[in-house]
This record gives structure tokens, sequence and C-alpha cells, in this order.
């Protein structure tokens, strides 16, 4: 009875932060310390596009492996920066590329938008986000005229000049600027291409103001992971293809890292993974064996 009033009591104290993003792991599910080449593991989360998947679809040997990590008794969650696609939407991708997965696994920037918002008690806000994940925000006045927060997204090529100043009139009239992530670049069909950061990092730049991110590499978004496996940060292992958002904001948060070679990984992003030791496999295909499972 204690350890259940325990339990509860850390989720609520996560909710109250605004850091729960995914259903909690249930007591039969939760998944004991397992002893790997890399040490005590319980839990592994994994990002999607890149690592999984991409453009051309599945990643050879994704599959399996997560079958595999599943087999083993981990705790398993997916994760994803994306701004673009509703947590439905990326779980019947996933299933059509034959990887087991519920919607309650997947923790998306998006929905942990939402949550710092409401935790803050901020409901009227300027949105600017794919028409996608409109959805995610259903709960909220847009209001265009005196919000309380201005919320960014990938808007690809839909980022204007007039939208940009907009933005900046709302952060220098006292809005709150959240981006939903904060990433450099991302890769399509075969391109890197802009991603939502660079346009955050003209609007900080403009007004001064330091945006919120509440996405990856938020040490929040990796500890509201874990607190829905109900597994400790540093039995947590992070996989991904994207070194300072996947890897080097788990690593800050407490948890370990793993780069794949894949997705937007590019070969410079070796030394920088050396330089703090950050484990480096090929592919996801190659997590079970580096685990030992």
């Amino acid at each position: 009875m204690a350890e259940s009033y325990r339990s509860t009591e850390r989720r609520a104290n996560a909710l109250d932060r605004g850091l729960v993003l995914c259903e909690p792991q249930t007591r039969r599910q939760r998944s004991d310390a397992m002893d790997t080449p890399i040490g005590d593991i319980r839990g592994v989360l994994l990002d999607l596009d890149g690592t999984v998947y991409d453009d051309s679809g599945l990643i050879e040997g994704a599959d399996r492996a997560v079958a595999r990590l599943r087999t083993a008794g981990l705790a398993l969650r997916f994760a994803t920066n994306t701004s673009r696609h509703p947590r439905g939407a990326l779980v019947e991708r996933l299933r059509k590329l034959g990887v087991d997965a519920r919607a309650d696994e997947v923790v998306t920037a998006p929905r942990a938008s939402a949550v710092w918002l409401r935790s803050r008690e901020l409901s009227r806000i300027s949105l600017h986000v794919a028409p996608a994940i409109v959805e995610e925000f259903s709960g909220f006045a847009l209001d265009e005229h005196e919000p309380e927060a201005v919320v960014l997204g990938d808007l690809g090529d839909e980022w204007t000049v007039d939208r940009l100043n907009r933005v900046f009139r709302h952060v220098l009239g006292g809005a709150v600027l959240l981006a939903i992530q904060k990433n450099r670049y991302w890769r399509r069909g075969g391109a890197l291409c802009l991603d939502a950061g660079p346009f955050v990092a003209a609007l900080e730049f403009a007004t001064g103001v330091t945006a919120e991110v509440a996405g990856k590499p938020s040490a929040a978004f990796f500890a509201a992971a874990a607190e829905a496996m109900d597994v400790p940060l540093e039995q947590l292992v992070v996989v991904g293809d994207d070194l300072g958002a996947d890897v080097k904001g788990a690593e800050v948060a407490g948890a370990r890292g793993v780069l794949v070679k894949t997705g937007k990984f590019e070969p410079s992003d070796l030394k920088a993974a050396s330089e703090t030791s950050t484990m480096v496999a090929a592919s996801l295909a190659e997590l079970p064996q580096m685990l030992g499972v």
C-alpha cells in the first residue's frame, strides 16, 4: 500500500510540474533492472524519425529490435519532436511498418507543450503549428490580440516574414515564447532542411527573450518519459539520430544516450560523441546486441 501511495504521489508531483506526457506503466508491466554490458537498464526511449523510420520507410531491423526489447521485458516508449503529426498518426505509421505500438507509448513534443501550458494556467495562445496537430491544443482559446503565450512548431514552407513579425510583436507585448521544439534541421527527401529552431532563435535574438522549450532536449521531457515508465533516469537509455536533442539532452538529464548513424546523423557527429564517451550504434538494429538481449 505504501509503495502504491508513493507512486501516486510521484505522479501527482510530476503533473504539478507539467511533466506527465504519457500513461504510466502499471505495476504488472514494471520491469526489473537488467544487468547489461552498459550497466543496469530498465527502460528504453526510442526516437522515431531517423531512428525507427525515415522518408523511405522502416529503417532495416528496427521492427525486430523493438520486438527483442519488449521480449526482454524492458519498459519501452517512443519519443518524437515532430510538430507536424498527432500521436494517432504516428502509431498508425508504426503499425503499418510492422512495429507494435500504442498511443500511450508515444511521447510527443506537442503534447508536452499542452501539458506545460496547462501547468502554468496559460489559456489564451497564439498558435503557429501544422494543421494536423491543432487538435492537441483543443482546450485553449486562440487569441491573436492579447495572447498569454505564443506556441511555435515546425511550419515548413509556411514560415513568412508576416508571421514572424506577428509573433515578434506578441512577445514584445509580454506573451510567453514557447517552442514545441528547437531542432536546427531535419532530413527530408535525402536533403537537410531547416527545422523550427532557426526561426525560434531569430525571435529570441530580436526580442531578447529566451524561449521555453517543451520537447527534446528539455530535461523535463526526458524526466516525464522516465516518470511515465516508472524508471529512474539513470536506468533509462535514450536512442536517437540527433546528437544534440536526443543524445546529449538525455545525458544532461541523467539518462544514457546512444547515437545511431541513421537519419540526420553526420560523420562530424562522431568527434563530438567521442569527447564525452557517448555510445554509438550503426542503427537501432544493433541496440539489442549492445544491451545483451
